[in-house]
């Protein structure tokens, strides 16, 4: 078995772990931080609209040794707009400029066609109507919304309403880094940047789940023993599927690395970056999200409740009064479980599997 192997095998029976949600508070103030600055990004520079949002016109030109500086520049003499010029893999250059209507591009073409000295039947012009921008931007939001009132009522009804509220704050965190990230960059946010960021939602939602269902299996016989709190017994559960969290992630990662830093940033794909970038971004920071906040969030909200206070107590009574004793941790998982422990559940020990005591296997011989 790979080293990583034995480490998920060691991680899933609870003998090795890393306190997640003990230093929960670092992980909240680390999330606070990036989102403040997401949102400060949006504020001050605000999101670059491709034409399909805003309306303008798109010219592709035949291959030439112009560069996207001197193309920017001819486009905005050409047009007293701004415009955003790309140089693609074959040579050709992919220009957009706002605000532009059918007897402006024609005038534009021609100026370009000077400028960058190629024939100006060779440039080719697409028109955007602000209209269909507008449409496509009304139908994203609903999609969105829509998808996230069917994420609570699916988690509410699968789990809790306490894990769907975790996960719809997991879920907004991703989007607002992911959309806050887009604004410091620069990228134009097109509808490839809105096909990626639903994806993202998906995928998001999917690693959530995985680690909620640890949770689910782990509480069930939680308030009938005296050995684990809520929080402890959450931390096993993600450390369980640690492994498994982090190994689909690289494996999402390296194709979508490769589209955005090789097809994006070598070739020049103009359409690979707008989705490649919100699918990086996202699926980072959905794997982030589900193991540093969701969990994390869900211990927060179960440890209000009665119960797991009342449970809380009696666990660290109970540890009180082995430190009174001289006893160690070790020597408190030797002895013999009492009566409340007897009702402890496999999942409240992830991966472990309780071994009948000596004084039981000696009753039944």
């Amino acid at each position: 078995m790979s080293k990583l192997g034995t480490l998920g095998a060691r991680l899933y029976r609870g003998e090795v772990g890393y306190d997640f949600v003990g230093k929960r508070k670092i992980w909240y103030g680390i999330s606070i931080l990036i989102t403040i600055t997401a949102i400060v990004g949006l504020a001050v520079r605000g999101l670059t609209m491709g034409i399909e949002f805003q309306g303008g016109a798109v010219f592709t030109t035949p291959k030439t040794s112009a560069t996207s500086a001197q193309a920017e520049e001819a486009a905005r003499s050409a047009s007293g707009h701004d415009a955003i010029a790309q140089k693609l893999g074959n040579g050709t250059i992919r220009i957009t400029i706002g605000g532009v209507d059918t007897a402006k591009s024609d005038q534009i073409k021609t100026e370009l066609a000077k400028d960058l000295k190629v024939q100006a039947n060779d440039i080719n012009a697409d028109l955007v109507g602000p209209s269909w921008g507008e449409t496509i931007a009304n139908k994203a939001w609903t999609g969105l919304i829509i998808f996230m009132i069917l994420v609570v009522i699916y988690l509410a009804i699968a789990f809790e309403w306490r894990m769907a509220v975790a996960a719809l704050i997991a879920l907004i965190h991703d989007l607002t880094i992911t959309v806050g990230i887009y604004a410091l960059v620069g990228f134009e946010v097109t509808p490839g940047t809105v096909i990626g960021l639903l994806t993202i939602l998906g995928y998001s939602l999917y690693d959530t789940v995985v680690v909620f269902d640890g949770l689910k299996e782990g509480q069930k016989g939680i308030t009938k023993q005296t050995r684990f709190t809520y929080s402890e017994m959450a931390n096993k559960s993600l450390n369980g599927t640690l492994v498994r969290s982090i190994n689909t992630t690289v494996v999402a990662l390296l194709p979508v690395a490769g589209l955005l830093f090789i097809g994006g940033g070598v070739l020049g794909a103009g359409m690979l970056n707008d989705i490649s970038l919100s699918l990086f971004v996202g699926l980072a920071a959905g794997a982030y999200s589900s193991i540093f906040i969701a969990t994390p969030l869900v211990a927060d909200l179960k440890e209000t409740m009665p119960e797991m206070k009342a449970l809380k107590k009696r666990v660290l009574a109970k540890r009180a009064a082995a430190a009174a004793k001289g006893e160690t941790e070790e020597q408190q998982d030797a002895a013999p479980l009492d009566e409340d422990d007897e009702s402890e559940t496999a999942g409240a020990v992830v991966g472990q599997r309780r071994q009948p005591s000596r004084n039981n296997r000696g009753k039944r011989r």
